[in-house]
């Protein structure tokens, strides 16, 4: 992840925050939550899909949009200046940011 990525994801986390009541971020919130979330997605994620698979496939798909859910709630544990009111606000959060991402030109964050 070079410098400009990280600064356009920590950009498209703020946006997302912004656009979505129960979410809350800090600036530092933000640049910290890029970096912990793009290691979620390159370390456990990969792990997590591939024993959600039977699952995943059984819901078409629908089970990897709760596994984003699940993997931003676990972020917020981690990230200190960042918070989601609930499950809900986590997945219609990791949907916004997927697509402020693909706006900004960052591929998928979640």
């Amino acid at each position: 992840m070079n410098i400009t990525h990280w600064i356009v994801s920590a950009i498209a986390i703020g946006v997302a925050a912004f656009l979505i009541p129960g979410v809350q971020v800090t600036v530092i919130g933000a640049l910290i939550l890029a970096v912990v979330l793009g290691l979620i997605n390159m370390f456990l994620k990969p792990a997590l899909v591939v024993l959600t698979l039977p699952v995943t496939i059984v819901t078409l798909g629908l089970f990897s949009l709760v596994l984003n859910a699940l993997l931003i709630l676990l972020a917020e544990k981690i990230v200190p200046g960042f918070t989601v009111s609930g499950f809900w606000t986590a997945l219609l959060f990791s949907l916004v940011l997927s697509l402020v991402n693909s706006f900004f030109g960052v591929g998928k964050n979640v």
